[in-house]
């Protein structure tokens, strides 16, 4: 049974489609001046003024682990900011914004899809930079979270060669193989705040092309300010230590947000993160690339629950790359049972080996491989008002072992 967990007061209904959640709030969000945040009856939904904008809570019940679209159905007089937040009593002092901000005007409907969220309860947030009445918000299931089935565990031990255990030399034409690849999906904003709608399967956004393969940010597509892709082996396959690879070149206009890294199978919304650990292998950013040489730099870093880079203190290098976007590139990590080394052209420059808790090293559990171009959002800053098409042009991906 698919259902709404809801306070005692709030009303709920079943919905025909499978997989839905939905909910009725109850009254009008409060403007500057009526300050009300408190509770008539225990469960009942919080009105409230946050910092000149205004807000209501809500507890939802998540009855699947996976990946949802959100729908609000508000009004508003004139044009409203309307977004939502979830895990809003976490001890993390973080900021879980599971949508980003959805223009409202007048009275009807805003909506993304892909926002993660895992089973159980959870207490939500939805704020509005003015005045609004929230009818309701809705959740549909888009995308069940799959585990992945296939671990390879590598020997890193030795010093005989590197062999290619799993790679994609993306020869062929089409899409991306599918028994290799899933499709992240979604314009939920990505914890970044970020515009672009990752499609799946799209061939403008991800195929194979002259034995490379080619992800395509493409601007004014399809209803969105930017469409892209986000390719992940989760759910295919994942990765416990060895020698990543990646060869690639990568946009150099403004706005641009190039990377290709690991991200730990332990995620399943914003709150897994960063404790399931991240890699970054490849990560490089179009404003800090010369648009007449293409040279640039590339960031190395790795996240966890004890150095990250919202708390400040995350551990991270840089290196200087020339003509990145004109010619390739390749982007190492080496991940050992105690550490994580990366370069780039055979360069060392970046090593991570605190181990002492598992806050600080998550990374003795699987990861999984992401390609992805994004546009904008808080690393890719300002997107170049004449920007055309981008793309990340990616020879391969290998993993290896050393042979024993």
């Amino acid at each position: 049974m698919w259902k709404y967990h809801t306070n005692p007061t709030c009303s709920f209904g079943a919905l025909a489609a499978i997989g839905a959640i939905t909910t009725a709030l109850l009254g009008s969000c409060q403007g500057a001046g009526e300050r009300h945040i408190s509770i008539v009856r225990a469960g009942d939904p919080v009105l409230m003024e946050l910092d000149g904008k205004v807000g209501q809570d809500l507890e939802v019940e998540v009855p699947v682990t996976g990946r949802y679209q959100v729908v609000i159905d508000a009004t508003t007089e004139g044009t409203s900011s309307i977004w939502l937040e979830d895990y809003i009593e976490n001890t993390d002092g973080r900021t879980y914004d599971i949508t980003g901000p959805m223009t409202l005007s007048g009275d009807g409907q805003v909506s993304v899809d892909g926002s993660p969220l895992q089973e159980g309860v959870h207490r939500m947030r939805v704020h509005s930079s003015a005045p609004a009445t929230v009818r309701s918000v809705r959740f549909e299931i888009l995308r069940r979270h799959r585990e992945t089935p296939t671990v390879f565990i590598q020997n890193t031990r030795g010093s005989g060669p590197w062999e290619v255990v799993w790679a994609d030399e993306f020869e062929g034409e089409g899409v991306p193989n599918p028994g290799r690849w899933t499709h992240d999906l979604g314009n939920w904003g990505w914890g970044n705040r970020e515009p672009q709608y990752y499609t799946d399967g799209d061939p403008e956004n991800a195929r194979l092309e002259g034995g490379h393969l080619i992800i395509e940010a493409r601007p004014d597509d399809d209803g969105h300010p930017w469409t892209s892709a986000r390719l992940t082996t989760r759910g295919k396959a994942s990765f416990l230590y060895g020698r990543i690879e990646m060869r690639a070149k990568v946009p150099a206009t403004d706005g641009t947000w190039a990377a290709g890294w690991l991200l730990g199978d332990d995620y399943r919304d914003e709150i897994s993160w960063p404790y399931c650990g991240e890699v970054d292998i490849m990560e490089a950013v179009g404003r800090e690339i010369d648009d007449a040489s293409g040279n640039g730099i590339n960031h190395g870093s790795c996240h966890t629950r004890a150095f990250y880079f919202k708390q400040g203190n995350h551990i991270s290098e840089v290196i200087p790359v020339q003509n990145m976007d004109e010619e390739f590139h390749v982007y190492v990590c080496e991940w050992t049972p105690d550490t994580i080394r990366l370069f780039v052209d055979g360069e060392p420059y970046y090593t991570y080996d605190q181990h002492g808790t598992p806050e600080a090293w998550p990374f003795d559990r699987p990861q999984n491989l992401i390609l992805n171009l994004a546009m904008g959002g808080g690393m890719g800053g300002e997107i170049a008002a004449n920007a055309g098409p981008q793309r990340i042009v990616v020879d391969y991906v290998r993993v290896l072992e050393r042979r024993q």
